[in-house]
């Protein structure tokens, strides 16, 4: 992997976890900057990972080659209209947006048009370097510098490249907001294991683990269709059959069907947003 100056605009928790993963990864860190108001925020980062820290957007981001915008949505265009402002050119670096519901041409409108911007759209569990990140590269995005935001992002991670823009909110539906799905369903069943006498902590191990485990053998065993992976736990007639017809008598396919919609439906509106 290439070595590029990388500033991070924001110092959040998904800053702070591709942080993690570039220097634990035996990225340098003091190839890496992180500017946030917040001196509390950036002193945390700086003491963990030796990296540079700053309060001031400007320095920042005429210092770095490539900017990581990882503000929220709602502060993306006065941030970003501020570095317009005060004169720093993109024209030759490479931005990275990791907000959700902010358009690459939105970004470029509030940047400059001919700024390469990379939107990426990655989830939760990059905090413990399990994340999943969609991406996707304006025209003026070098195949290096598409190169290198691939490498970044997979430091927490897998990821996946998509040709059209559009597909961003699949991947929120699928993989940025998923995580949650699995909590809640994780939730009902750990509530569920309580009510029939186990306690909190048998009830969540036992969740856990066979949520772990689960995954594991889709990942293990990628010539075989999930389908067929739930098919082959199923005996008929025995214990997982009724769980699984109950799921299917109250529509649980259509229930996450629509859900996921929902949830894509949501990112295109927010794109109308800001």
């Amino acid at each position: 992997m290439l070595h590029k100056k990388i500033t991070f605009i924001g110092a959040g928790n998904m800053a702070a976890s591709i942080i993690s993963g570039l220097v634990k990864g035996g990225y340098p860190a003091d190839f890496i900057c992180a500017s946030d108001p917040s001196v509390t925020s950036t002193e945390k980062l700086t003491e963990l990972y030796a990296i540079k820290g700053s309060q001031n957007n400007k320095e920042a981001s005429h210092w770095a080659e490539v900017i990581v915008l990882a503000v929220k949505p709602q502060i993306m265009a006065v941030v970003c209209q501020a570095l317009a402002e005060q004169g720093v050119d993109f024209s030759n670096k490479l931005v990275i947006s990791i907000a959700a519901g902010i358009s690459v041409q939105r970004i470029q409108s509030l940047l400059g048009d001919n700024t390469p911007v990379i939107r990426c759209m990655p989830n939760t569990p990059a905090l413990v370097q399990k994340g999943m990140t969609g991406l996707f590269a304006s025209q003026q995005v070098s195949e290096q510098d598409k190169t290198f935001s691939g490498e970044l992002m997979s430091a927490v991670g897998e990821v996946v490249w998509v040709e059209d823009e559009a597909m961003i909110n699949a991947i929120i539906a699928a993989s940025g907001s998923a995580p949650a799905y699995f909590f809640l369903f994780m939730e009902a069943m750990q509530a569920k294991a309580m009510a029939m006498g186990l306690d909190e902590q048998q009830a969540r191990l036992l969740v856990l683990q066979s949520a772990l485990g689960s995954a594991e053998m889709v990942k293990h065993n990628a010539d075989i269709a999930i389908s067929t992976l739930r098919e082959n736990v199923t005996s008929k007639g025995g214990t997982t059959a009724a769980a699984l017809d109950t799921f299917n008598e109250l529509g649980l396919s259509e229930t996450v069907a629509k859900s996921m919609q929902a949830a894509a439906d949501r990112g295109a509106e927010m794109e109308k947003l800001f």
